[in-house]
């Protein structure tokens, strides 16, 4: 079952119509057979529009954008490794074809240009972790994710960042980190992090804080910090319906 199959499946046939539940036969809508999956209003005007968005469904997926999740956090925070590790990387893992994560390390943390340093929430071993994740996220791409995962589910982050690294990003040396993080690309990296994250519209007054496409609403975020699964499938399901409608609208 395709990824998109299954939040269908999930969300929208966990949804029962009215017009399915009453007993007698469903009025006629007006329009042939043929023609109910034409166009978004046809198929609810004929009852129809679970049947045409599972029957869309089988079809090669039209253009649908995923939806995107940036998780601004901080390594040692235990509410962001909570949400990563228990939220954000298994709906990813089960829903990564509709869904695209950024990782954003930095959080609470503070620039500090005159002393050409950051200053963290929880300390230098958070600013030293920040920059191996930021590091990580440059040099593995794809794969940096799993690594990340890793890392934030166990007893100890940082002493656990090479091993994890080894395990789900064998192609990227060690010592490649710690080049990073010794030099002016890590430095770099986390400076980018610090504007990302100063940028945030509205600012983020806690960690971690969580933006779907680009927003951030508390509503989404605490839908989010137990049901995230269900929310992506939601989003996903709007703009699916969205492209559902215009393609059979032309």
């Amino acid at each position: 079952m395709n990824t998109l199959m299954l939040c269908v499946f999930y969300v929208i046939f966990s949804r029962v119509y009215e017009i399915q539940c009453k007993s007698h036969p469903k009025p006629s809508c007006g329009y042939p057979p043929s023609q109910w999956c034409r166009s978004l209003e046809i198929a609810i005007e004929c009852g129809v529009w679970k049947q045409c968005m599972e029957l869309n469904a089988t079809r090669p997926d039209p253009v649908v954008p995923p939806v995107e999740i940036t998780l601004y956090y901080e390594s040692l925070c235990p509410g962001c490794r909570a949400f990563l590790t228990e939220q954000l990387f298994p709906t990813w893992t089960l829903l990564k074809d509709i869904m695209e994560v950024n990782l954003v390390p930095f959080g609470n943390a503070k620039e500090l240009p005159e002393e050409n340093s950051f200053s963290c929430q929880h300390g230098e071993p958070e600013c030293y972790a920040n920059m191996v994740e930021a590091c990580v996220l440059y040099a593995a791409n794809h794969s940096a994710f799993p690594v990340i995962y890793c890392m934030e589910s166990s007893a100890d982050v940082l002493k656990s960042a090479k091993p994890c690294l080894q395990l789900y990003a064998p192609f990227v040396k060690w010592q490649t980190i710690e080049s990073c993080t010794r030099g002016e690309l890590g430095h770099s990296l986390m400076h980018q992090n610090a504007v990302k994250t100063q940028a945030l519209k509205p600012a983020h007054i806690h960690v971690p804080w969580i933006t779907f496409n680009g927003e951030y609403t508390s509503e989404w975020e605490d839908k989010a910090m137990s049901t995230l699964f269900t929310l992506v499938c939601s989003l996903h399901k709007v703009q699916y319906a969205h492209v559902f409608f215009h393609m059979y609208h032309l």
